[in-house]
């Protein structure tokens, strides 16, 4: 069976052959609560047109092959060869026509079944304005973007694209966040052995650089791009004596901070300066204007 069959199988019926059903269903989409971590805020997204699912409290999305990679935490190919078994017993769904993919041929897949298309420079129309709308600087965006053109399910898409240190990216357009080919963080090293500024997601590393009017930081700085990748990130903040943390008002952005302490002594919860708020671009979009927002000398509010 190809790639592009297995894909074709509707998400929504798999997870609900795992007794996995949306909290909400309305009607062309299902909000369901995340199969592979906490999520009491059912932040799982599936489209049932598209055939395309958003997590976005882990910030990563993708096809049905990759929702099976997440859950069962393994390779392209093993997910394969297990959505090969699992769809062999569903009676509504034909094999005819299709191939199976041995072992090998399984294996040299690439791990994500979306496909990058064409990397640019920030030019679209549609991802100016919604970087306008979030009330990012846009010189400061296309110092540290790209618009990143893909495939999923064959069908073309584009967004702003965040490369972390894995080789794969963040995306984000108005309608859709997640990552592609690899899932890491982005380190961003200044030479400071001081202390180190940890984001969650590449919004609030932006918006960061927006309040602070400056196209790169000044200190180092870490973009998780998830709070999932904090494990990975671990060793490298351990050598900080302080670190600030630009995390997400929410149960999984609190839960982070808590295991921060567990590898720095000194970790300065920045959140406490956007507690009405969702996250840092949240704040920033509360302050209308970008000319309002950019700070050019410390304060007692946000640490520049």
């Amino acid at each position: 069976m190809d790639f592009k069959t297995i894909n074709m199988f509707p998400i929504r019926e798999y997870l609900a052959g795992l007794n996995i059903h949306p909290a909400k269903d309305r009607g062309y989409y299902g909000m369901y609560h995340s199969p592979f971590r906490e999520d009491n805020d059912a932040s799982m997204k599936v489209d049932y047109n598209k055939n395309l699912w958003i997590d976005y409290g882990a910030n990563e999305g993708g096809t049905l092959i990759d929702l099976v990679m997440r859950i069962e935490n393994c390779s392209n190919g093993e997910a394969i060869r297990s959505l090969e078994q699992h769809l062999s017993r569903t009676p509504s769904f034909s094999f005819h026509g299709n191939t199976i993919p041995n072992r090998k041929e399984a294996e040299q897949k690439p791990e994500s079944a979306i496909k990058i298309t064409g990397i640019t420079p920030l030019n679209s129309p549609a991802l100016i304005n919604y970087l306008q709308k979030r009330c990012v600087n846009l010189d400061i965006a296309s110092e540290h973007c790209k618009e990143v053109h893909y495939l999923a399910n064959d069908k073309p898409y584009y967004a702003i694209g965040f490369q972390n240190d894995a080789g794969g990216w963040a995306l984000r357009n108005e309608h859709f966040k997640g990552c592609i080919m690899s899932m890491g963080a982005t380190f961003f090293d200044t030479g400071s052995e001081e202390n180190c500024q940890l984001f969650e997601g590449f919004m609030d590393f932006l918006s960061y650089l927006t309040m602070k009017g400056s196209k790169t930081p000044q200190e180092d700085c870490i973009v998780l791009s998830s709070t999932v990748n904090l494990a990975k990130v671990k060793n490298q903040l351990s050598t900080y004596p302080k670190i600030y943390a630009f995390l997400d008002n929410d149960e999984a952005g609190k839960q982070a901070v808590q295991n921060l302490h567990s590898v720095c002594k000194e970790v300065i919860d920045q959140s406490v300066h956007y507690a009405n708020h969702k996250d840092l671009n949240d704040y920033l979009c509360s302050r209308s204007a970008p000319k309002q927002v950019v700070i050019k000398k410390p304060g007692r509010g946000l640490r520049m």
